[in-house]
């Protein structure tokens, strides 16, 4: 039997409360919100774990079409645990990172909509500039400009 290969990587998953907030914040960032809808019943408890649940799920897609972020909100059953705040240094800690064109413009947008830059816009030798943000809800995303 032949090894089965790796085809692409689909999307990066996130828990949140709102929803809506997210969606906003996310597509500030510059991506587009693909689809959303409520996904239920004893087949998706089945692929998660959780027995039945009812998940509301929204899809957001980057500019190029590559690249997705499933953000969802658990109905049922509730969340059980919150790692927002946790530092970038925390074992199993997720972030998203975007390149993206101009950060200087960008974070201060952000920074509109609520967010906080967690340490500071820095030069990486002469290929990129890098800065992580806590956006909607506190959930931490990085940003990449190619120099």
């Amino acid at each position: 039997m032949a090894k089965s290969k790796l085809l692409r990587m689909d999307n990066i998953g996130i828990v949140v409360e709102s929803l809506d907030d997210a969606i906003a914040f996310f597509t500030e960032v510059g991506l587009k919100l693909e689809g959303r809808a409520t996904v239920e019943g004893e087949w998706a408890g089945r692929v998660t774990g959780l027995g039945d649940q009812r998940v509301e799920i929204a899809m957001m897609v980057t500019p190029d079409g590559h690249s997705r972020l499933e953000i969802s909100k658990f109905i049922t059953p509730p969340t059980i645990a919150d790692h927002r705040t946790a530092p970038v240094n925390a074992l199993g800690y997720l972030r998203a990172m975007f390149t993206v064109e101009d950060i200087d413009e960008l974070v201060p947008r952000l920074i509109k909509h609520g967010a906080q830059l967690v340490g500071e816009v820095v030069k990486y030798e002469n290929s990129y500039k890098l800065c992580y943000v806590r956006g909607a809800e506190g959930l931490l995303i990085g940003l990449a400009e190619e120099l």
